[in-house]
């Protein structure tokens, strides 16, 4: 009983982010309520699976560790862009190749993730929390198009509900503070129920129980541009993964070996791989969980399987998906300016530090920041260039990532030359 109510714990302390991901992506590209709910319930489904590939370690993949997954909020943004320019099959197939490429890379990116190094991957972090904000802005003010966009009623659930979501970040601690954004969310989704502003259709059509469905959204379609974007956010979310598996690692007292990591990387990608066929999302594992862990002081496996059983029994229930998709846009967007508000913080988190170790390591930020952020706006700039320049132009996220990693090479991986007089003087 007691490791059923710790396992409870974990799905909630994951599942505002776990449910925020489809119901973003799926209402950008105009989902229809059916579609959404198979979304959001393939994903947590596969959250479940994601997790179990990762805690029941054996000799080919698994960390072993007490280590949950869900989707990635670094996605966000490239898969909007991807599905709303090539369409919705491009960005499954993207998904699949991704993971494909994690998987046949993870005994490498243990050398690879020299090019990764925190002021790329925070640059990077603080590109795609930034470019999501105007999703965010969109969705509070009713949804980008809507008949009563900016409404005193929907800038009123938006804000009120980021509101109370602060107040429960400022007033509560432990566990409740890492749910508060899911508290935020049934609270102003229950004021939206009482103002009229809340449609049951969705759950009352769905149904009791649903097996996943391969390509459900049709077959998949392949774009070097699509590919090479995921590619670049699947290794994002793996650097950051390596972070999480050894801070479990100090927590747990179990050594890494490079093996281990090896094993973590590759069951990361079979999870991205698989939900792709099932046309779900990419996944990386959630900190807010690692957090939990410290709270409750219980570190064992046990608990953290019981949590992604739980995951794959409510991915098989629609119903229970189909209560999410009622969540006013509005009231969606509040809680959204938090997360991705969060995820610029973590980016200027990574930053800090590295920031002021040296000036060349400013010059890396402002200029892929700038870049990242300059081609999101104005995405026309580069539309004269050969069409094969253009997959690594075409995407401001990709552009600010290709100028972090370019510049990161020049600034502190390259040797540099000295001044003559310096050369004596350490001679002398």
């Amino acid at each position: 009983m007691k490791t059923a109510a710790l396992g409870i714990q974990h799905v909630l302390a994951m599942y505002a982010g776990a449910i925020l991901v489809p119901l973003i992506i799926g209402g950008a590209l105009g989902l229809t309520p059916e579609q959404l709910t198979y979304l959001v319930a393939i994903d947590i489904l596969m959250c479940g699976i994601a997790t179990l590939l990762q805690v029941v370690s054996n000799r080919f993949f698994g960390i072993g560790l007490p280590v949950v997954l869900g989707c990635t909020f670094t996605a966000v943004g490239p898969m909007i862009a991807i599905g709303g320019e090539y369409g919705i099959n491009a960005m499954y197939g993207a998904i699949i190749a991704s993971g494909l490429i994690v998987v046949v890379i993870s005994g490498l990116f243990g050398k690879l993730v020299r090019f990764f190094p925190p002021i790329v991957t925070g640059t990077v972090v603080t590109i795609i929390g930034i470019t999501l904000i105007p999703v965010a802005i969109n969705d509070l003010g009713g949804g980008q198009g809507a008949s009563d966009f900016g409404s005193f009623t929907n800038i009123a659930l938006g804000f009120g509900t980021l509101f109370f979501i602060i107040l429960m970040y400022r007033f509560s601690k432990g566990f409740i503070r890492s749910i508060s954004i899911l508290i935020g969310l049934v609270g102003g989704t229950i004021v939206a129920s009482i103002m009229g502003k809340v449609d049951f259709t969705a759950v009352q059509e769905a149904s009791y129980f649903r097996l996943p469905e391969l390509f459900y959204f049709g077959m998949p379609t392949f774009e070097w541009s699509a590919i090479l974007t995921l590619t670049l956010v699947a290794m994002v979310s793996l650097v950051e993964s390596t972070g999480v598996y050894f801070a479990l690692s100090d927590m747990t007292d179990k050594k890494l070996a490079e093996r281990d990591l090896v094993k973590g990387y590759r069951a990361e990608g079979l999870a991205i791989l698989i939900g792709g066929f099932f046309n779900a999302l990419q996944y990386t594992t959630y900190s807010q969980n690692v957090g939990l862990l410290q709270i409750t002081g219980v570190k064992t496996r046990k608990v953290i399987i019981v949590a992604g059983a739980m995951l794959v029994a409510l991915g098989l229930i629609p119903k229970i998906a189909a209560f999410t998709t009622i969540i006013p846009t509005s009231v969606l967007g509040g809680a959204c300016i938090a997360m991705f508000g969060m995820v610029i913080s973590q980016g200027i988190k990574m930053l800090s530090k590295e920031i002021g170790e040296s000036t060349g390591n400013s010059m890396i930020v402002a200029c892929s920041v700038g870049m990242g952020l300059g081609v999101t706006v104005v995405p026309e700039l580069f539309a004269q260039l050969p069409t094969s320049v253009q997959i690594l132009t075409s995407n401001g996220i990709v552009a600010g990532s290709i100028t972090a990693i370019v510049l990161n090479i020049v600034f502190n991986m390259l040797p540099t030359r000295q001044p003559v007089a310096v050369l004596k003087e350490k001679e002398a």
